[in-house]
Protein backbone atom coordinates (compact mmCIF):
# COMPACT_ATOMS: atom_id res chain seq x y z
CA UNK A 1 0.00 0.00 0.00
CA UNK A 2 3.03 2.26 0.18
CA UNK A 3 2.14 3.78 3.54
CA UNK A 4 3.67 1.37 6.03
CA UNK A 5 0.42 -0.44 6.74
CA UNK A 6 1.30 -3.74 5.17
CA UNK A 7 4.53 -3.85 7.17
CA UNK A 8 2.44 -4.14 10.30
CA UNK A 9 0.92 -7.40 9.05
CA UNK A 10 -2.11 -7.95 6.85
CA UNK A 11 -3.59 -10.37 9.36
CA UNK A 12 -4.74 -8.35 12.37
CA UNK A 13 -4.45 -11.40 14.64
CA UNK A 14 -0.69 -11.56 14.04
CA UNK A 15 -0.25 -8.08 15.47
CA UNK A 16 -1.21 -9.24 18.93
CA UNK A 17 -1.55 -6.29 21.28
CA UNK A 18 -0.60 -3.73 18.65
CA UNK A 19 -3.24 -1.32 17.34
CA UNK A 20 -2.73 0.37 13.98
CA UNK A 21 -4.62 3.64 13.67
CA UNK A 22 -4.96 5.41 10.32
CA UNK A 23 -4.53 9.15 9.96
CA UNK A 24 -5.30 11.07 6.79
CA UNK A 25 -2.00 12.97 7.02
CA UNK A 26 1.21 13.02 9.00
CA UNK A 27 0.87 14.52 12.47
CA UNK A 28 2.52 17.81 11.38
CA UNK A 29 4.46 18.04 14.65
CA UNK A 30 4.50 16.08 17.88
CA UNK A 31 5.29 19.31 19.76
CA UNK A 32 2.06 20.70 21.32
CA UNK A 33 3.37 24.26 20.98
CA UNK A 34 3.64 23.93 17.22
CA UNK A 35 0.70 21.96 15.84
CA UNK A 36 -2.95 22.51 14.99
CA UNK A 37 -3.45 18.99 13.58
CA UNK A 38 -6.44 17.56 15.53
CA UNK A 39 -5.12 13.99 15.81
CA UNK A 40 -1.63 15.21 16.71
CA UNK A 41 -3.07 17.14 19.63
CA UNK A 42 -4.81 14.00 20.87
CA UNK A 43 -1.63 11.93 20.52
CA UNK A 44 0.14 14.56 22.58
CA UNK A 45 -2.52 14.65 25.32
CA UNK A 46 -3.40 10.97 25.59
CA UNK A 47 -0.43 8.98 24.23
CA UNK A 48 3.00 10.61 24.61
CA UNK A 49 2.54 13.41 27.15
CA UNK A 50 0.31 14.55 30.01
CA UNK A 51 -1.74 17.68 30.63
CA UNK A 52 -2.23 19.38 33.97
CA UNK A 53 -5.95 18.63 33.93
CA UNK A 54 -8.14 16.47 31.72
CA UNK A 55 -11.84 16.39 30.97
CA UNK A 56 -14.02 13.43 31.79
CA UNK A 57 -16.72 12.40 29.32
CA UNK A 58 -19.08 15.01 30.80
CA UNK A 59 -16.45 17.73 30.22
CA UNK A 60 -15.81 18.19 33.93
CA UNK A 61 -12.11 18.97 34.65
CA UNK A 62 -10.38 16.18 36.59
CA UNK A 63 -6.90 16.00 38.16
CA UNK A 64 -4.15 14.49 36.07
CA UNK A 65 -0.54 15.72 36.24
CA UNK A 66 -1.92 18.29 38.68
CA UNK A 67 -3.37 16.37 41.63
CA UNK A 68 -5.19 19.50 42.86
CA UNK A 69 -5.60 23.21 42.22
CA UNK A 70 -6.93 26.23 44.08
CA UNK A 71 -7.78 29.89 43.43
CA UNK A 72 -6.93 32.95 45.44
CA UNK A 73 -9.78 34.98 46.91
CA UNK A 74 -9.57 37.51 44.06
CA UNK A 75 -9.67 34.73 41.39
CA UNK A 76 -6.44 36.07 39.89
CA UNK A 77 -3.95 33.49 41.19
CA UNK A 78 -4.20 29.79 40.34
CA UNK A 79 -2.03 27.31 42.22
CA UNK A 80 -1.44 23.79 40.86
CA UNK A 81 -0.15 21.02 43.13
CA UNK A 82 1.60 18.42 41.00
CA UNK A 83 2.01 14.68 41.31
CA UNK A 84 5.54 13.63 42.23
CA UNK A 85 5.52 10.13 40.72
CA UNK A 86 5.51 11.03 37.00
CA UNK A 87 8.82 10.70 35.18
CA UNK A 88 9.99 11.58 31.72
CA UNK A 89 10.79 8.54 29.65
CA UNK A 90 14.52 9.20 30.14
CA UNK A 91 14.05 8.79 33.90
CA UNK A 92 14.09 12.48 34.91
CA UNK A 93 11.22 13.48 37.24
CA UNK A 94 8.46 15.70 35.85
CA UNK A 95 8.38 18.84 37.99
CA UNK A 96 6.89 22.31 38.22
CA UNK A 97 9.87 23.60 36.24
CA UNK A 98 8.51 21.75 33.19
CA UNK A 99 5.05 23.23 33.65
CA UNK A 100 6.29 26.78 34.09
CA UNK A 101 8.59 26.51 31.06
CA UNK A 102 5.77 25.15 28.88
CA UNK A 103 3.32 27.86 29.97
CA UNK A 104 5.81 30.68 29.45
CA UNK A 105 6.81 29.33 26.03
CA UNK A 106 3.14 29.10 25.01
CA UNK A 107 2.58 32.69 26.10
CA UNK A 108 5.50 34.04 24.08
CA UNK A 109 4.26 35.27 20.68
CA UNK A 110 7.47 34.25 18.90
CA UNK A 111 6.78 30.59 19.70
CA UNK A 112 3.74 30.52 17.44
CA UNK A 113 1.43 28.57 19.74
CA UNK A 114 -1.99 28.42 18.08
CA UNK A 115 -3.85 29.27 21.30
CA UNK A 116 -1.75 32.30 22.20
CA UNK A 117 -4.94 34.26 22.89
CA UNK A 118 -5.62 31.97 25.84
CA UNK A 119 -2.55 33.41 27.53
CA UNK A 120 -3.50 37.05 27.01
CA UNK A 121 -4.53 37.38 30.67
CA UNK A 122 -1.56 35.43 32.09
CA UNK A 123 0.95 37.70 33.83
CA UNK A 124 3.41 34.95 34.77
CA UNK A 125 3.81 31.25 35.58
CA UNK A 126 6.32 30.39 38.29
CA UNK A 127 7.51 27.16 39.90
CA UNK A 128 7.68 27.85 43.64
CA UNK A 129 9.02 24.35 44.33
CA UNK A 130 9.24 21.04 42.46
CA UNK A 131 5.55 20.27 42.91
CA UNK A 132 3.90 23.71 42.93
CA UNK A 133 3.13 26.04 40.04
CA UNK A 134 1.61 29.48 40.53
CA UNK A 135 -0.09 31.21 37.62
CA UNK A 136 -1.02 34.87 38.00
CA UNK A 137 -3.65 36.48 35.79
CA UNK A 138 -4.10 40.15 35.00
CA UNK A 139 -7.81 40.00 35.78
CA UNK A 140 -10.15 37.67 37.71
CA UNK A 141 -11.07 34.40 36.02
CA UNK A 142 -14.53 32.91 36.29
CA UNK A 143 -13.45 29.31 35.72
CA UNK A 144 -10.47 27.06 35.10
CA UNK A 145 -9.18 28.02 31.63
CA UNK A 146 -9.77 25.28 29.09
CA UNK A 147 -6.22 25.60 27.75
CA UNK A 148 -4.90 23.71 30.79
CA UNK A 149 -6.76 20.62 29.57
CA UNK A 150 -5.37 21.06 26.06
CA UNK A 151 -1.71 22.02 26.31
CA UNK A 152 0.48 19.00 27.04
CA UNK A 153 3.50 19.67 29.25
CA UNK A 154 6.98 19.49 27.72
CA UNK A 155 10.37 18.57 29.29
CA UNK A 156 12.23 21.74 30.24
CA UNK A 157 15.54 19.92 30.69
CA UNK A 158 15.51 19.01 26.97
CA UNK A 159 14.02 22.19 25.50
CA UNK A 160 14.82 25.22 27.67
CA UNK A 161 18.14 25.82 25.89
CA UNK A 162 16.29 26.30 22.58
CA UNK A 163 15.14 29.90 21.89
CA UNK A 164 11.38 30.05 21.56
CA UNK A 165 11.58 31.27 17.97
CA UNK A 166 13.69 28.21 17.05
CA UNK A 167 11.53 25.51 18.63
CA UNK A 168 10.41 24.29 15.21
CA UNK A 169 13.96 23.09 14.65
CA UNK A 170 14.43 21.46 18.08
CA UNK A 171 15.93 17.95 18.08
CA UNK A 172 13.19 16.90 20.51
CA UNK A 173 10.60 17.19 17.74
CA UNK A 174 12.28 14.34 15.84
CA UNK A 175 12.91 12.06 18.82
CA UNK A 176 10.49 13.20 21.51
CA UNK A 177 10.83 12.16 25.13
CA UNK A 178 7.45 12.15 26.83
CA UNK A 179 5.99 11.27 30.23
CA UNK A 180 2.67 9.71 29.16
CA UNK A 181 1.35 6.14 28.98
CA UNK A 182 3.22 5.42 25.72
CA UNK A 183 6.83 6.03 24.73
CA UNK A 184 8.04 7.20 21.35
CA UNK A 185 9.83 4.55 19.27
CA UNK A 186 10.09 5.76 15.69
CA UNK A 187 8.80 8.20 13.09
CA UNK A 188 8.98 7.74 9.32
CA UNK A 189 7.86 10.99 7.70
CA UNK A 190 4.52 10.70 5.94
CA UNK A 191 4.37 6.99 6.80
CA UNK A 192 3.99 6.24 10.50
CA UNK A 193 4.56 7.04 14.16
CA UNK A 194 5.31 4.14 16.52
CA UNK A 195 4.73 4.21 20.28
CA UNK A 196 5.22 1.47 22.86
CA UNK A 197 3.65 1.01 26.30
CA UNK A 198 5.36 2.82 29.18
CA UNK A 199 5.78 0.15 31.91
CA UNK A 200 6.47 2.83 34.54
CA UNK A 201 3.33 4.91 34.08
CA UNK A 202 1.86 5.51 37.57
CA UNK A 203 -0.95 3.21 38.67
CA UNK A 204 -2.88 6.21 40.04
CA UNK A 205 -3.08 7.57 36.48
CA UNK A 206 -4.19 4.26 35.01
CA UNK A 207 -0.93 2.35 35.02
CA UNK A 208 0.79 0.88 31.96
CA UNK A 209 -1.47 0.50 28.92
CA UNK A 210 -2.91 -2.88 27.98
CA UNK A 211 -1.63 -2.44 24.41
CA UNK A 212 2.00 -3.21 23.66
CA UNK A 213 2.21 -0.77 20.77
CA UNK A 214 0.14 2.00 19.25
CA UNK A 215 1.00 2.89 15.65
CA UNK A 216 -0.33 5.82 13.65
CA UNK A 217 -0.03 5.22 9.90
CA UNK A 218 -0.66 7.77 7.17
CA UNK A 219 -3.33 6.79 4.64
CA UNK A 220 -4.64 9.78 2.74
CA UNK A 221 -7.04 8.14 0.28
CA UNK A 222 -10.47 7.29 1.77
CA UNK A 223 -10.96 4.25 -0.47
CA UNK A 224 -7.48 2.94 0.35
CA UNK A 225 -8.18 3.45 4.03
CA UNK A 226 -11.48 1.57 3.74
CA UNK A 227 -9.84 -1.33 1.90
CA UNK A 228 -7.08 -1.57 4.51
CA UNK A 229 -9.67 -1.58 7.29
CA UNK A 230 -11.67 -4.36 5.64
CA UNK A 231 -8.51 -6.39 4.99
CA UNK A 232 -7.41 -6.19 8.63
CA UNK A 233 -4.29 -4.19 7.79
CA UNK A 234 -5.39 -1.36 10.10
CA UNK A 235 -7.55 -1.48 13.20
CA UNK A 236 -9.14 1.94 13.26
CA UNK A 237 -9.79 4.69 10.74
CA UNK A 238 -12.00 7.68 10.22
CA UNK A 239 -14.43 6.81 7.44
CA UNK A 240 -16.67 8.79 5.16
CA UNK A 241 -20.34 8.71 6.18
CA UNK A 242 -21.17 7.12 2.82
CA UNK A 243 -19.01 4.10 3.81
CA UNK A 244 -20.68 3.49 7.20
CA UNK A 245 -23.22 1.01 5.81
CA UNK A 246 -20.45 -1.08 4.22
CA UNK A 247 -18.46 -1.17 7.46
CA UNK A 248 -21.51 -2.20 9.47
CA UNK A 249 -22.03 -5.20 7.20
CA UNK A 250 -18.46 -6.47 7.68
CA UNK A 251 -18.33 -9.27 10.31
CA UNK A 252 -15.05 -8.07 11.83
CA UNK A 253 -15.77 -4.35 11.92
CA UNK A 254 -18.01 -1.93 13.76
CA UNK A 255 -18.90 1.72 13.35
CA UNK A 256 -18.39 4.16 16.19
CA UNK A 257 -20.09 7.53 15.85
CA UNK A 258 -19.91 10.22 18.50
CA UNK A 259 -20.56 13.93 19.04
CA UNK A 260 -17.88 16.49 18.34
CA UNK A 261 -17.34 20.21 18.56
CA UNK A 262 -16.30 20.38 14.93
CA UNK A 263 -18.06 22.93 12.70
CA UNK A 264 -17.55 22.76 8.93
CA UNK A 265 -17.88 25.80 6.76
CA UNK A 266 -16.51 27.92 3.96
CA UNK A 267 -14.00 30.30 5.55
CA UNK A 268 -13.59 33.56 3.65
CA UNK A 269 -10.36 35.49 3.58
CA UNK A 270 -11.88 38.88 4.38
CA UNK A 271 -8.53 40.61 3.79
CA UNK A 272 -8.66 40.03 0.03
CA UNK A 273 -11.13 40.37 -2.87
CA UNK A 274 -13.72 39.16 -3.49
CA UNK A 275 -14.67 38.39 0.11
CA UNK A 276 -13.59 41.69 1.59
CA UNK A 277 -17.12 42.61 0.41
CA UNK A 278 -19.64 41.39 3.05
CA UNK A 279 -22.40 41.29 0.42
CA UNK A 280 -20.56 38.53 -1.44
CA UNK A 281 -20.08 36.54 1.76
CA UNK A 282 -23.81 36.78 2.38
CA UNK A 283 -24.51 35.74 -1.23
CA UNK A 284 -22.52 32.52 -0.76
CA UNK A 285 -24.38 31.72 2.46
CA UNK A 286 -27.77 32.38 0.84
CA UNK A 287 -26.97 30.19 -2.16
CA UNK A 288 -26.26 27.03 -0.16
CA UNK A 289 -28.79 24.47 1.08
CA UNK A 290 -27.20 23.17 4.27
CA UNK A 291 -29.89 20.55 4.89
CA UNK A 292 -29.14 19.15 1.45
CA UNK A 293 -25.50 18.83 2.52
CA UNK A 294 -26.37 17.10 5.81
CA UNK A 295 -28.75 14.66 4.12
CA UNK A 296 -26.82 14.00 0.92
CA UNK A 297 -23.18 14.34 1.92
CA UNK A 298 -22.85 13.42 5.60
CA UNK A 299 -25.77 10.98 5.52
CA UNK A 300 -27.19 12.34 8.73
CA UNK A 301 -23.89 12.13 10.66
CA UNK A 302 -24.17 15.82 11.46
CA UNK A 303 -26.58 18.69 11.91
CA UNK A 304 -27.14 21.96 10.07
CA UNK A 305 -24.85 24.68 11.41
CA UNK A 306 -26.23 28.15 12.04
CA UNK A 307 -23.03 29.26 13.76
CA UNK A 308 -19.67 28.01 15.03
CA UNK A 309 -20.95 26.32 18.22
CA UNK A 310 -23.21 23.25 18.10
CA UNK A 311 -26.41 23.28 20.21
CA UNK A 312 -25.77 21.55 23.51
CA UNK A 313 -22.11 22.56 23.68
CA UNK A 314 -21.01 24.72 26.62
CA UNK A 315 -21.58 28.39 25.84
CA UNK A 316 -23.88 27.88 22.84
CA UNK A 317 -25.88 30.95 21.82
CA UNK A 318 -28.83 30.60 19.43
CA UNK A 319 -28.60 32.99 16.48
CA UNK A 320 -30.94 33.78 13.61
CA UNK A 321 -30.11 31.33 10.78
CA UNK A 322 -29.23 32.38 7.26
CA UNK A 323 -31.99 31.04 4.99
CA UNK A 324 -31.47 29.26 1.68
CA UNK A 325 -32.42 31.97 -0.82
CA UNK A 326 -30.70 31.76 -4.24
CA UNK A 327 -32.79 34.61 -5.67
CA UNK A 328 -31.51 37.02 -3.01
CA UNK A 329 -27.98 35.76 -3.68
CA UNK A 330 -28.34 36.61 -7.38
CA UNK A 331 -29.58 40.09 -6.56
CA UNK A 332 -26.55 40.71 -4.38
CA UNK A 333 -24.28 39.81 -7.31
CA UNK A 334 -26.23 42.12 -9.62
CA UNK A 335 -25.65 40.02 -12.73
CA UNK A 336 -21.88 39.78 -12.22
CA UNK A 337 -19.85 36.56 -12.50
CA UNK A 338 -17.50 36.36 -9.50
CA UNK A 339 -14.56 33.93 -9.81
CA UNK A 340 -12.71 32.55 -6.80
CA UNK A 341 -10.57 29.58 -5.79
CA UNK A 342 -11.90 27.22 -3.14
CA UNK A 343 -9.21 25.35 -1.21
CA UNK A 344 -10.00 21.97 0.23
CA UNK A 345 -8.26 18.89 1.64
CA UNK A 346 -8.08 15.73 -0.45
CA UNK A 347 -7.09 14.18 -3.74
CA UNK A 348 -10.28 12.45 -4.82
CA UNK A 349 -13.68 13.33 -6.16
CA UNK A 350 -14.49 16.08 -3.62
CA UNK A 351 -18.29 15.57 -3.65
CA UNK A 352 -18.97 18.30 -1.07
CA UNK A 353 -16.92 20.85 -2.97
CA UNK A 354 -18.57 19.89 -6.25
CA UNK A 355 -21.98 20.35 -4.64
CA UNK A 356 -20.91 23.79 -3.39
CA UNK A 357 -19.48 24.62 -6.80
CA UNK A 358 -22.76 23.72 -8.55
CA UNK A 359 -24.96 25.67 -6.14
CA UNK A 360 -22.78 28.76 -6.33
CA UNK A 361 -22.59 28.62 -10.14
CA UNK A 362 -26.36 29.00 -10.27
CA UNK A 363 -26.21 32.41 -8.60
CA UNK A 364 -23.14 33.82 -10.34
CA UNK A 365 -19.97 32.44 -8.72
CA UNK A 366 -17.35 30.67 -10.85
CA UNK A 367 -15.62 28.38 -8.37
CA UNK A 368 -12.37 26.57 -9.12
CA UNK A 369 -11.64 23.77 -6.66
CA UNK A 370 -8.04 23.34 -5.48
CA UNK A 371 -7.39 20.14 -3.53
CA UNK A 372 -4.33 19.94 -1.28
CA UNK A 373 -2.80 17.45 1.11
CA UNK A 374 -3.65 18.39 4.70
CA UNK A 375 -0.25 19.80 5.69
CA UNK A 376 -0.08 21.94 2.54
CA UNK A 377 -3.66 23.08 3.14
CA UNK A 378 -2.92 24.10 6.72
CA UNK A 379 0.24 25.92 5.63
CA UNK A 380 -1.79 28.07 3.27
CA UNK A 381 -4.82 28.59 5.47
CA UNK A 382 -3.35 28.80 8.98
CA UNK A 383 0.04 30.31 8.20
CA UNK A 384 0.56 34.01 8.76
CA UNK A 385 0.46 34.65 5.02
CA UNK A 386 -3.21 33.42 4.77
CA UNK A 387 -2.84 32.54 1.10
CA UNK A 388 -6.42 31.75 0.07
CA UNK A 389 -9.72 33.30 -1.01
CA UNK A 390 -12.13 30.70 0.33
CA UNK A 391 -11.52 27.33 2.03
CA UNK A 392 -13.70 24.43 3.12
CA UNK A 393 -12.53 23.95 6.66
CA UNK A 394 -13.46 21.71 9.55
CA UNK A 395 -12.45 23.34 12.82
CA UNK A 396 -11.67 21.20 15.89
CA UNK A 397 -13.34 22.94 18.81
CA UNK A 398 -12.81 23.02 22.55
CA UNK A 399 -15.28 23.39 25.43
CA UNK A 400 -13.77 26.76 26.31
CA UNK A 401 -14.63 28.01 22.79
CA UNK A 402 -11.15 29.45 22.25
CA UNK A 403 -11.34 28.12 18.70
CA UNK A 404 -13.64 31.03 17.86
CA UNK A 405 -10.64 33.37 18.02
CA UNK A 406 -8.54 31.00 15.90
CA UNK A 407 -11.27 30.75 13.27
CA UNK A 408 -11.72 34.53 13.21
CA UNK A 409 -7.96 34.99 12.78
CA UNK A 410 -7.92 32.68 9.76
CA UNK A 411 -10.71 34.72 8.20
CA UNK A 412 -9.12 38.05 9.13
CA UNK A 413 -12.11 39.08 11.24
CA UNK A 414 -12.15 40.98 14.52
CA UNK A 415 -14.01 39.20 17.28
CA UNK A 416 -14.84 40.16 20.85
CA UNK A 417 -13.23 38.02 23.52
CA UNK A 418 -16.60 37.09 24.98
CA UNK A 419 -17.76 33.87 23.24
CA UNK A 420 -21.45 34.83 23.39
CA UNK A 421 -20.81 38.15 21.65
CA UNK A 422 -18.44 36.48 19.19
CA UNK A 423 -21.15 34.06 18.06
CA UNK A 424 -23.42 37.00 17.24
CA UNK A 425 -20.63 38.73 15.31
CA UNK A 426 -20.01 35.56 13.31
CA UNK A 427 -23.69 35.66 12.33
CA UNK A 428 -23.78 39.36 11.50
CA UNK A 429 -20.50 39.72 9.57
CA UNK A 430 -20.31 36.18 8.12
CA UNK A 431 -16.54 35.61 7.94
CA UNK A 432 -17.57 31.95 7.63
CA UNK A 433 -20.54 30.41 5.83
CA UNK A 434 -21.18 27.56 8.25
CA UNK A 435 -22.45 24.33 6.73
CA UNK A 436 -22.80 21.59 9.35
CA UNK A 437 -21.67 20.34 12.73
CA UNK A 438 -19.94 17.03 12.17
CA UNK A 439 -20.23 13.82 14.14
CA UNK A 440 -17.19 11.61 14.32
CA UNK A 441 -17.43 8.39 12.32
CA UNK A 442 -14.80 5.69 12.81
CA UNK A 443 -14.48 2.13 11.57
CA UNK A 444 -12.99 -0.15 14.23
CA UNK A 445 -11.80 -3.75 14.17
CA UNK A 446 -13.95 -5.72 16.61
CA UNK A 447 -10.85 -7.22 18.25
CA UNK A 448 -10.13 -3.86 19.89
CA UNK A 449 -12.19 -3.40 23.05
CA UNK A 450 -12.50 -0.76 25.75
CA UNK A 451 -12.86 1.99 23.15
CA UNK A 452 -14.88 5.08 23.97
CA UNK A 453 -15.00 8.04 21.63
CA UNK A 454 -16.90 11.16 22.57
CA UNK A 455 -16.81 14.93 22.40
CA UNK A 456 -13.17 14.83 23.59
CA UNK A 457 -12.14 12.97 20.44
CA UNK A 458 -10.99 9.52 19.38
CA UNK A 459 -8.15 8.78 21.83
CA UNK A 460 -9.11 9.81 25.40
CA UNK A 461 -9.40 6.14 26.46
CA UNK A 462 -6.53 4.75 24.34
CA UNK A 463 -4.48 3.78 27.41
CA UNK A 464 -7.34 1.43 28.35
CA UNK A 465 -7.84 -0.16 24.94
CA UNK A 466 -7.33 -3.90 24.94
CA UNK A 467 -7.22 -6.74 22.43
CA UNK A 468 -9.58 -9.70 22.49
CA UNK A 469 -9.14 -12.56 20.01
Amino acid sequence: MGVGVAACGADSARRGRTVVYASGADLQSINPLLTVHPLAKQVQRYVLLTTLVRYDSALVPQPYLARAWSWSADQKTLTFRLRTDVRWHDGVPTTARDVAWTMNAAGDAVTGYSRLNDFADVAFANATNDSTVVIRFNRPQDRLPDVFTDLAILPAHLLESVPHDRLRGAAWNERPVGNGPFRFVAHEANRRWVFTANPDFPAALGGPPSLERFIVVVVDEPTTKLAALAAGEIDCAGIQPAHAAFVRQHPNLRVIDYPLIFPYGIVFNTRLPPFDDPRLRLAVALALDRKEIVDGYVYGFGTVADGPVPPGAPGYVAVRPVPTDPDSARRLLGGRRIPFELLTVGSGEAPLEQLIQARLARVGFDVSIRQLELTAFLNRVNARRHDFQGAVLGTPGDPGLSYLATLADIAGARMPADPARAQRVFRDSLPVAFLYHARGVQGMNARVRGVRMDVRGELPTVAGWRIEP
